[in-house]
This record gives C-alpha cells, sequence and structure tokens, in this order.
C-alpha cells in the first residue's frame, strides 16, 4: 500500500509526487488520462503557439517602417494547429515526465481513466482495479466550464480550437477574463472579425483597473468589439452553416451572425467523478474546501491546484504541490497561501500583475501609487512600441511595493522584476537604486520606482534620474 495517492498527472500532481518520494514517502500516481495537465496538453502551452504566430504577423506590420520589403504573411491556419501540436509534443518529450516519475520511484497509472473513492483509503480505477493508501492527495485539476442556455452545444471551447477545420471569419467570445482575452486577440491578429462579451462591468476582472482600461482601448484599436455589462446571452441557432448568437444589453436583444462562438466563461474543479463524499471530502463553490495546510475536510487527504479554486496558474499549482507532498509526508501544519504571485496573459499588447491592485492597497494602506508610459521608454521608442503603462504602489510607512500591474510589450517577463523585488522584502528605494540594462523595457520599473520616491518625498530634488528619464510629449 504507498503511503501517498496522488490523483492528477498535471503541475500540481507531479510535482506532488516527486517531492513526496524525495521526502522518503512511497507514492503512486494516477491520471486519467495524458500526463502534463491542461496546461501542456490544450491550455497555455498551445495557446502561447498561437499568441506566437500572432506577434509575428504584428511584427511583419511593422516591415516597411524599418526599411524592410516584404508584404505580411497570409495565414495557413491548419499548418499552424499543426504547428502547435507538433510544439506540445516537444514539450511533453522536453519534460520526461513519465520517466522522471519512474526514475525518481513513483509508481505510475497514466491513461486509466476516471478515478472515484470507494471508501477513505480506496480508489476504483476506470478499468475497475482498486488502489488502497494512507494517504492523498488532490490534483485533478479543472475543466471549461459550459453555461446552460438554448443552443449552448453549438459553442465551443478553447478546447475545441484545436480541432476546427478552418479560421473563423468571425466569432464571438464569451468571457472576458484571461483566457477569453487571449482568444479573442489571437483570432483578431489572425484577421478574424471579434465580439468579446463580458457580463461583468468590466475586461479582466480580476486585474488591476488601469489593466482593465487599457487592455479594452487596446482591443477597440485592434477593431475587436467590446461589450462589458450585457444582460445575458440568450441562445444559438444554426442558420445554414453559420450560426446566429442573441444576447441582451441595456435591456436590448441583439443578433450576431457567426461561424464560431466560444465560450470562456469560468473554470471549475474536476469534482464529478472522484465520489467525494465517499472520503469525506467537502466541497464550496465546486471546489474542494482546503485550510491553509491544503489538508481537505478529511485529516489524511490533501488537495493541491485547480481543484482548490485558489490561484488557478501552473506556478501556483506547482507551489502548491510542493506544500501539500510536504503537509502529507512531513509531521508539521505550517500554514500557506499565495501572496506574490506573478501573472500576465499573452495578448496584444501583453498585461501582466503582481501583489494587490490600488483598490485594494488603498482599502488597507496608505498607498503612493505611480503610473509610467511606456512612451517614456526609449526601448518603447526604438522598437514602436509605445503602447501601454506601468502602474506601481509603494505603502507610504514602510516604503515596500505592495503591487504592479502592466501593460505593454514584454508585461509578462517585466513584472518578474517587481515580484522579485517584493518577495525580497526590497523597499523602494533600493529597487529605485538598482542598475538595470539600458535600453530595455525592464527597465519601467526603476523608473516607475524613482517616480514613486518624488510622491513619497516631494520635497527632494530629482534623484537618481538617468538621462534618458523624460516624459514623453
Amino acid at each position: 500500500m504507498p503511503e501517498v495517492i496522488v490523483v492528477g498527472g498535471g503541475p500540481a500532481g507531479v510535482t506532488a509526487a516527486l517531492r513526496a518520494r524525495e521526502l522518503g514517502a512511497t507514492v503512486a500516481l494516477v491520471e486519467r488520462d495524458l500526463l502534463g495537465g491542461t496546461c501542456t496538453n490544450d491550455g497555455c502551452v498551445p495557446t502561447r503557439v498561437l499568441a506566437h504566430a500572432a506577434r509575428l504577423i504584428r511584427d511583419a506590420e511593422r516591415f516597411a517602417d524599418y526599411g524592410l520589403d516584404g508584404s505580411t504573411p497570409s495565414l495557413d491556419f491548419r499548418r499552424l494547429l499543426d504547428r502547435t501540436q507538433r510544439i506540445v509534443y516537444a514539450v511533453q518529450e522536453k519534460k520526461q515526465i513519465r520517466d522522471r516519475l519512474a526514475s525518481a520511484g513513483v509508481d505510475v497509472f497514466a491513461g486509466v481513466g476516471a478515478a472515484r473513492f470507494h471508501d477513505p483509503h480506496t480508489l476504483t480505477l476506470g478499468d475497475g482495479s482498486h488502489l488502497c493508501g494512507e494517504r492523498f492527495i488532490l490534483c485533478a485539476g479543472g475543466h471549461a466550464r459550459r453555461i446552460p442556455f438554448p443552443g449552448a452545444d453549438l459553442a465551443i471551447t478553447h478546447s475545441d480550437v484545436w480541432s476546427l477545420q478552418a479560421l473563423p471569419r468571425d466569432v464571438a467570445v464569451i468571457g472576458g477574463a484571461a483566457t477569453g482575452c487571449q482568444l479573442a486577440s489571437v483570432f483578431a491578429a489572425f484577421g478574424t472579425r471579434t465580439t468579446l462579451l463580458e457580463r461583468g462591468p468590466r475586461l479582466l476582472p480580476l486585474e488591476d483597473d488601469a489593466v482593465s482600461a487599457e487592455i479594452t482601448a487596446a482591443f477597440i484599436r485592434r477593431g475587436i468589439a467590446v461589450e462589458a455589462g450585457i444582460d445575458s446571452v440568450d441562445r444559438i441557432e444554426r442558420q445554414d452553416s453559420r450560426l446566429a448568437l442573441t444576447y441582451t444589453t441595456s435591456g436590448e436583444s441583439r443578433t450576431l451572425a457567426l461561424d464560431a462562438v466560444v465560450l470562456a466563461v469560468g473554470w471549475p474543479a474536476n469534482l464529478e467523478d472522484l465520489n467525494l463524499p465517499a472520503a469525506g471530502v467537502e466541497t464550496e463553490r465546486g471546489y474542494v474546501r482546503v485550510d491553509d495546510t491544503l489538508r481537505t475536510s478529511a485529516p489524511h487527504i490533501f488537495a493541491a491546484g485547480d481543484i482548490t479554486g485558489r490561484m488557478m496558474l501552473v506556478q501556483s499549482a506547482t507551489n502548491e504541490g510542493n506544500h501539500a507532498a510536504e503537509r502529507a509526508v512531513l509531521p508539521k501544519d505550517a500554514g500557506h497561501r499565495h501572496e506574490i504571485v506573478a501573472h500576465g496573459g499573452f495578448t496584444d499588447p501583453e498585461y501582466a500583475g503582481v501583489g494587490l491592485t490600488e483598490g485594494q492597497a488603498r482599502s488597507m494602506h496608505d498607498c503612493a501609487v505611480t503610473t509610467v508610459s511606456y512612451a517614456d521608454l526609449d526601448r518603447g521608442v526604438i522598437d514602436g512600441r509605445g503602447e501601454g503603462v506601468a502602474k506601481l504602489v509603494v505603502d507610504r510607512a514602510t516604503r515596500r511595493i505592495l503591487g504592479a500591474h502592466i501593460v505593454g510589450e514584454q508585461a509578462v517577463e517585466v513584472v518578474q522584476i517587481a515580484a522579485v523585488a517584493m518577495r525580497a522584502g526590497m523597499p523602494v528605494d533600493d529597487l529605485a537604486d538598482v542598475e538595470l540594462a539600458y535600453p530595455t523595457y525592464t527597465a519601467i520599473v526603476g523608473l516607475a520606482a524613482r517616480r514613486a520616491l518624488h510622491d513619497l518625498e516631494p520635497t527632494l530634488q530629482r534623484r537618481m534620474a538617468a538621462e534618458w528619464e523624460h516624459r514623453a510629449g
């Protein structure tokens, strides 16, 4: 009997299994389908391939500005999807997940179908066999939500994009959070007439207000029809080879003729097949309920990753997998909370954030808030990428950075500098003094830090300014 059974072979599950073995436990890992989880197989890895293709098209549009002759490339959508699948295989090959698990001494049960609890210490696998364990770590992930309305079965989710036979001429994306915004951005770059519908008052509702506003404005400039605050999605009807999507906004019914409708309306946990009541595991809002030690309501069962609904990102799943394994194997109950998690989206332009939004910070702290335009960067001028802003939120009393929020070129890379500074407890004074390379996009973080100092101490003379630091316009 294994001491630890991990259910799910994505980032959380693989990390948990390897860490539990590292700590000396006997471990089995159960995966119903392919190792690697959603991210590798049909999530962020293939989506990033599409985003890269979109970026190449966008860059080609600037050829003439830099003395390059050549027309904007045309897109062979099926060839791109084939390339996407090859990249997925390459990433799987690079990770060597099964070999790594086997080398570590983890017993792997992959492709065995859905596992379900028979009793608190026994799983029934899809082939009818049983697997008993002392402790469990649930890392079964999540799936795209489908909302009920007439004709909803005619819509697709991100998982279905890879099987499209042709690029849609026009598409409506329902849902303006991370997945919806990335798909809308990619389709628009490929030349698809794109409508983005969101029931909430703004796109990217979990991000800072400035990020939401900048992304919305950028999308509109790129020809994406953005409608936030819609009342309802009413129905989809088939009309010959096309679809008719009807929705209501401000009390008015509207209908769009489309090739495709994509649902990006949430990511509930994979709970249906686990038979959690048999193990005494409680759920809440469609996710497994855990405490700060990642322990469920059953003392011998822990959970990590998307199934907890806490922070549904690969980096967070990996972090939780490590902590869940340590809690399951070691006799300690240290708490675990996500506080500094850099994240973002590969839209055009990119967006990123870490820490508290301005609204969250102001509700708890006396803050200094500084916003810097990408147009103030020499690199933005050089590359013709002056679109975007960087916001830094600083606590006036401690001078610690509470949050950073960025929209613009390489935003997901740039925000890492702020995340590291926050993790190190670096005061904004020290961040302002870091000699970041020139000319780079990363330098915007140092520029924002130096401007924050002026807000904190407005009577001081301008300090630590470089010769290139001049506001555009």
